[in-house]
């Protein structure tokens, strides 16, 4: 199953598109404030189908999910390579955010629950780290890949190339493991799946704190999107922030590859991560860079012992939903955390934003992950 899991993970994420649709939807006319509320489109919809879809996964086939979700995606893609327009953008950001919903929380059930009917539940939060390892890897590939595509065909050669590698995930999903669908073929209705999902929530043990963990620890990592403007203040020059950036990717891929390993060491390594951060990002030169790919490192890992913990304390009649309410939490704090960034950009810099976010990560090393 791993390795059918890995191509997955690979295809979702080897899109061409990434690094250029913002450019394409600026050369198409747009202006800053239409593009910014794409973004909220796309977050909206993700945020609104986040539980819903965890639902479906637990009252219906978790593969059949898999496999419709890169299809969506593949959709919105189509529909900005062949209609480039403000109402195909919109369209499509709905579909990827249907897309990303679906999968999210599906994945994670079906992987764990497929480890624990062959006796290897112990071995999730290896395979999950590798896979987000694997992720990370293939958007690092896609935008290497998207600047030749680019000069020999334009938009349409990179949007043709996304929507491609999409459909070849959806093929792939189809060949996933998902001995539920036979165990339950979907007879269960929504309302009993809430009632036995909130109920979990709260009676199992630790279950509440469980997904509390893990929408902290998510949610509180969305500041990556602001580390080209962290390396930026460093005063390298502008041609200098993508290897800066790069080495802090490399870092989330070597924390994902991590992963599984020395989770009784949680709460000790998660306060490192959060003490390299601050002090990483107050040093103010482009060295300090190293010590926050070290911290984005161990936050990767952490992610995935937080999901171990959830999925070890949680019962299979509705994983995807607990799972997908935890996805929702994460939601959240990412949308509080890039309101706090906004808020606090008024009186401080990157070094000292940055700095300020470690204190959540030492205040979970020092609370929750005692356990």
């Amino acid at each position: 199953m791993t390795r059918r899991l890995y191509a997955y993970a690979w295809c979702e994420d080897l899109v061409l598109l990434y690094p250029v649709y913002a450019l394409l939807f600026a050369e198409t006319g747009l202006s800053a404030a239409e593009i910014s509320s794409l973004f909220v489109i796309w977050s909206v919809t993700a945020v609104a189908l986040e539980v819903p879809s965890g639902l479906w996964a637990d009252v219906f086939s978790r593969r059949r999910l898999l496999i419709i979700a890169p299809l969506l995606t593949a959709a919105g893609y189509a529909l900005w390579t062949c209609l480039p327009s403000y109402p195909a953008f919109a369209v499509g950001f709905v579909l990827w955010g249907a897309g990303g919903a679906l999968r999210s929380g599906t994945l994670q059930a079906l992987v764990y629950e497929e480890l624990t009917r062959i006796g290897a539940a112990g071995a999730y939060a290896r395979v999950m780290g590798r896979t987000q390892a694997i992720a990370t890897t293939a958007q690092l590939a896609a935008t290497a890949l998207a600047a030749p595509v680019f000069a020999l065909g334009g938009y349409p050669a990179v949007g043709a190339a996304s929507v491609v590698v999409t459909l070849l995930g959806a093929v792939v999903g189809r060949t996933l493991p998902d001995s539920r669908a036979v165990a339950e073929p979907g007879e269960r209705s929504f309302g009993a799946v809430v009632r036995d999902g909130l109920g979990q929530v709260r009676r199992a043990r630790g279950a509440g704190r469980a997904v509390l963990l893990v929408a902290l620890v998510s949610g509180v990592t969305s500041l990556d999107e602001y580390i080209p403007l962290l390396a930026r203040s460093t005063g390298v020059a502008d041609t200098t922030v993508p290897l800066l950036v790069l080495l802090v990717t490399v870092g989330v891929v070597a924390g994902g590859w991590c992963a599984g390993r020395g989770a009784r060491w949680a709460a000790p390594v998660l306060a490192v991560g959060a003490v390299c951060l601050a002090a990483g990002t107050l040093s103010g030169h482009p060295a300090g860079l190293v010590l926050v790919a070290v911290a984005f490192g161990v936050f990767q890992w952490a992610m995935v012992v937080a999901d171990a913990r959830l999925q070890a304390r949680i019962a299979d009649r509705a994983r995807a939903t607990v799972t997908s309410m935890a996805g929702f939490g994460a939601e959240v704090v990412a949308v509080l955390t890039f309101a706090g960034y906004a808020l606090g950009s008024l009186w401080a810099g990157p070094g000292v934003i940055f700095a300020v976010a470690a204190v959540p990560y030492l205040l979970i090393a020092m609370s929750d992950f005692r356990q």
